[in-house]
Formats: structure tokens, C-alpha cells, sequence
């Protein structure tokens, strides 16, 4: 058995110095499309966005939403973690259930989103509606890469833990869930972006009440763009948040399960 060699990690001062050029390089890009514009209804600059930005954060109304529309994506992605790793156990272990389950999850994932949330929006609580987008819409992905890791398991050390008489679970410990995790890790952090695109997109279309979508709604109805901008970067920085502690959580369990190969 062997481990996967990956590339050295950067330094830290490489890093830091790459990010803060970044950090600099695309507002300055912003700032002076802005400038050429110069229609602020348009396509407003970053230092309104900003003022607007510290104004909404004065306001209980901006935590509220923040808040909210945080807990109902959240709930549909781990909903759909576990939903889907459950599945592919299944749908692995019982040829007739993948028969059956298989199309259906396809076609969930080939259907556009904007169809899923007009025909909920039909049947659900716009409540709810925001969290089942965020579930659909990653729930085939986590299954099609646990089911892929499970397929992959090497054969040789399943046949190795059925001569050395491993309980199931310490196959399962040793051999299964390092054998997925390559798979896994991937597909929780690609469909924490599409839960947030599509929870956010729900939002907005079924107009849920004190939600992030709700206020972009409001402001895109009113013109009010640098308001509309200011709501889409919180966005962007709870997603870029919530996707940080999720690869630092998801590494620190890497490292109990590293990748096994024959």
C-alpha cells in the first residue's frame, strides 16, 4: 500500500503575500470599470458598495437574513451529505434499488435549477423551499462520487480483511471510508457552492420572507444597486467562509483516513 504524494504546501508568507495581491487587484479592476461606466445605477463603484455594506450591518434586519438564509442552506447540504453517502451504500450493495434510484438522481441533476424551484415553490413553504433546492441540488453529486469510491475499493484488501477476519466495521473503518474519502472531500466542497447558489436563487424567486434573496429582490425591484451589491458580497463572504471550515474540518479528517491504493 501506498500513500498519494501531493505537491509541497506554499509558505506561509507566499501565501499571505499572494492573497493580499489578489485582495487589491480585483477591487482596483472594479474600481476603475466603475469609473469608465460611470453610471452608478449601473454598475456602482466599491467605496458605495462598502458605505452601504456598513450601513446594512448597523441594522438587525441584515443579521436576521444573514442568519437565516446561512441555517436553511446548511441544513439542505448536510441533509444531502448524509442522504446521499447513505444511498450510495444502498444502491452498491442492491443492484435492483441503484436500478431504480439511478435515473431519477440523474435526471435531478440535469434539470435546471430555475425548473426545481418554480415546481416547489408550487407544493412547499417558501420557508422550506431554500433548504429542499440546497438538497436537490447536491444530493446527486455527493451520491455519484460516494458510490464511484465505493466501486473503487480495492478488491485485494476487501479479500485481505476476509482472511485476516476484520469485523465489518473495522473494514469499513480501515478499508471503505479511506477508499471514498479521494471522492468524497471533492464532491462536499463543489456542492457547498452549488447549495449556496441555488438556496440564495430560491430565495429570490419565492420571495422568502426575511431572506438574503428577499432583499436582493427588493433592491433589484427598487434600483437600488449599490444595495444589491452590497447583499452579494455578503454572500460571497459567507460562502468563502463557510468553504474555509469546511476544508479545514474535511482535512483534519483526510489525515485520520488517508488514501489507500494497492
Amino acid at each position: 500500500m501506498t500513500r498519494s504524494i501531493s505537491a509541497p504546501e506554499r509558505p506561509l508568507w507566499q501565501r499571505i503575500l499572494v492573497g493580499c495581491g489578489v485582495a487589491i487587484f480585483w477591487p482596483a479592476v472594479w474600481y476603475a470599470l466603475a469609473a469608465w461606466v460611470n453610471k452608478p445605477y449601473l454598475l456602482p463603484g466599491p467605496q458605495a458598495v462598502a458605505v452601504t455594506l456598513f450601513g446594512l450591518c448597523r441594522t438587525a434586519a441584515f443579521w436576521q437574513a444573514a442568519a437565516l438564509s446561512l441555517l436553511r442552506v446548511v441544513a439542505g447540504f448536510a441533509a444531502a451529505v448524509v442522504t446521499g453517502c447513505l444511498l450510495a451504500v444502498l444502491t452498491v450493495r442492491f443492484r435492483m434499488l441503484r436500478a431504480m434510484i439511478a435515473p431519477l438522481l440523474r435526471i435531478i441533476r440535469c434539470v435546471p435549477v430555475a425548473s426545481f424551484i418554480l415546481l416547489a415553490f408550487i407544493w412547499i413553504k417558501s420557508q422550506m423551499l431554500p433548504g429542499v433546492i440546497a438538497f436537490l441540488m447536491v444530493l446527486p453529486l455527493i451520491w455519484g462520487n460516494v458510490e464511484k469510491g465505493l466501486r473503487q475499493t480495492d478488491v485485494r484488501l476487501l479479500e485481505l480483511a476476509r482472511v485476516c477476519r476484520l469485523s465489518p466495521g473495522r473494514t469499513w473503518l480501515h478499508i471503505r471510508i479511506p477508499s471514498v474519502m479521494p471522492y468524497l472531500l471533492p464532491a462536499m466542497t463543489t456542492g457547498l457552492g452549488f447549495a449556496w447558489k441555488s438556496g440564495v436563487a430560491a430565495e429570490v424567486i419565492g420571495h422568502t420572507a426575511g431572506s438574503i434573496g428577499q432583499h436582493m429582490y427588493e433592491a433589484k425591484l427598487y434600483i437600488e444597486m449599490p444595495e444589491l451589491f452590497a447583499w452579494t458580497v455578503l454572500i460571497v463572504v459567507l460562502s468563502l467562509g463557510i468553504e474555509a471550515l469546511l476544508t479545514m474540518l474535511l482535512r483534519r479528517v483526510a489525515r485520520r483516513f488517508p488514501e489507500v491504493t494497492g
